[in-house]
């Protein structure tokens, strides 16, 4: 907040003493050369900020080791508890990188899927082409076909069959011819 109390003070007394300048020439490089110096120094001030809250919670953490005056199981002692701590460590480690992992696969899979849904790999529409039958055996063969195909000779031909028509004959004429057991012997061998 402050910084920006003083930077806004630094503008304000530049702005004053552009007043005398020319106005040829353009305040805009010299205002970002300035801009960009303090923000450097801002830049500079966070980090070493940074840096001393990190030792601070290092040392709030991580007591110093006070190896003097204990005996040789008092030391086992104490580096058995410090492999114990390293591994539950490594293994919590081991357990953050698992689920990073699958959530970065399963963030790759729903990209995939938006991607899909947003349509981006769209077909592009197709346009009618008029083109012989040369032309396309010519860019389906290659110049392998020189001669004209004519397709109708190569086609098949359908012989249709006529049906059998029966003639119609007058019923009354039959009648009399069919009755009785000879009509009747004729039906059957007409069947068979």
């Amino acid at each position: 907040m402050l910084s920006q109390i003083n930077l806004h003070a630094t503008v304000h007394k530049f702005t004053m003493k552009s007043e005398s300048v020319p106005q040829s020439k353009p305040l805009f490089p010299f205002f970002k050369t300035k801009m960009l110096k303090m923000a450097a120094v801002m830049y500079e001030k966070e980090l070493e900020e940074k840096k001393r809250e990190r030792e601070v919670t290092l040392n709030e953490r991580l007591p110093q080791l006070q190896l003097s005056g204990l005996s040789l199981q008092d030391l086992q002692a104490l580096c058995k508890d410090l492999h114990h701590k390293i591994d539950v460590v490594d293994e919590e480690r081991y357990d953050i990188d698992s689920k990073v992992s699958k959530n970065n696969a399963e963030i790759a899979n729903l990209s995939q899927k938006i991607i899909e849904l947003k349509g981006k790999m769209k077909r592009p529409a197709l346009k009618r082409v008029k083109i012989s039958a040369d032309a396309m055996l010519g860019a389906l063969f290659g110049t392998k076909v020189k001669e004209s195909v004519d397709f109708k000779a190569n086609l098949k031909t359908v012989k249709k069959e006529e049906e059998k028509k029966e003639e119609v004959t007058d019923w009354r004429k039959n009648v009399e011819a069919m009755s009785g057991m000879e009509g009747r012997k004729k039906l059957f061998d007409a069947g068979q």
